[in-house]
């Protein structure tokens, strides 16, 4: 279990046995193997490093991000295994009554929004395989941590469309479009790691098919609109009644539409967000070739077609070396 990722709190669950006699075990294993140097790394593995590789290569470039991505990954693995193996109810705490209030600031208006659009690659074959009450909480735990994820870069989930999120990043200025471009990046780096090592190696103890996604990243004027009203009852009477806000608009659109181009972890982002990045940012991208007659939407700014860019992995690196050599001096890899 170790050498597929999992982290030595969630072995221990699995044996019965204190964290600290797995710690021991893991030591004398590697003891026993000739290592030089005894290591306990949290989550890595060599198989989890191997899968690491096709995380979008434009997340070595951030290293101040507002998220422990390993502690993200072990409670992720916690949290699954319980779901599977303790059978527990999830502590689901993301609530849509602050992405209202937020919204309910903006109604009637336009204001300009990213946008953050993830679904599950096959999961149509994925519920074919798997029985209705274990995909259940296979997909509650999936949406889970990526409300989770969406949170703490400071984005609100909008909806929840069966295996797909939608959510929004609000861009108070035009000095603020930057950083909520990235956090919207960073947030979707960090969502691929965490269903990669987080929820696939819990998912392989139990034979199930491992997880991917697609992301699809845009920003742009959006409109916020009242559809209906969220009512709450008591015995049958109505005692609180509130507006319900969506929104609309191009962005939208274009973000739930590009993400059908992404490959399995992979993230596409449209060509404002490409934009604003800095230039080594942008060489972590590549423009994502579609035919006009696939894709016909148009750019505002230039009158042609609106570009797509996808984002290259670890694995692609040596593809593109001689243009990223830069990359590596930023954040060496060991």
């Amino acid at each position: 279990m170790y050498n597929s990722g999992i982290v030595p709190e969630v072995i221990a669950l699995q044996m019965d046995k204190s964290t600290e006699e797995i710690l021991q075990i893991i030591e004398e294993l590697e003891r026993e193997d000739k290592n030089e140097k005894v290591t306990i790394p949290l989550t890595s593995s060599s198989a989890a490093a191997r899968k690491g590789s096709d995380i979008p290569l434009i997340s070595k470039l951030h290293l101040d991000k507002p998220v422990k991505i390993d502690n993200a990954i072990k409670n992720a693995q916690l949290r699954m295994w319980k779901g599977l193996k303790v059978k527990s109810n999830f502590d689901f705490d993301i609530s849509t009554e602050e992405p209202q209030n937020v919204l309910r600031n903006y109604a009637g208006s336009k204001t300009t929004f990213v946008i953050l659009h993830i679904d599950l690659v096959d999961s149509t074959k994925l519920s074919m395989t798997i029985p209705v009450n274990r995909l259940a909480t296979i997909v509650q735990a999936f949406t889970q941590e990526m409300s989770l994820m969406i949170e703490v870069y400071g984005g609100y989930v909008l909806k929840y469309i069966g295996d797909a999120i939608l959510a929004f990043f609000v861009v108070g200025s035009s000095d603020d479009v930057y950083l909520r471009c990235m956090n919207a990046v960073d947030c979707a780096c960090s969502m691929i790691q965490v269903v990669r090592q987080g929820i696939n190696p819990i998912l392989n103890q139990y034979d199930h098919p491992e997880l991917s996604v697609r992301i699809g990243i845009d920003v742009g004027e959006t409109a916020i609109i009242q559809l209906g009203w969220d009512t709450h009852t008591l015995e049958g009477t109505v005692v609180m009644k509130n507006p319900h806000f969506d929104i609309l608009g191009y962005t939208v659109s274009i973000a739930t539409k590009m993400t059908t181009f992404a490959k399995p972890d992979q993230i596409i982002i449209g060509q404002l967000v490409y934009n604003v990045l800095e230039e080594r940012q942008k060489s972590t991208f590549r423009l994502l070739p579609i035919s006009p007659l696939i894709w016909d939407y148009f750019s505002n700014n230039t009158g042609g077609i609106y570009h797509l860019y996808r984002s290259l992995n670890e694995s692609e690196r040596e593809s593109y070396s001689d243009n990223n050599d830069h990359l590596t001096q930023i954040n060496p890899e060991s």
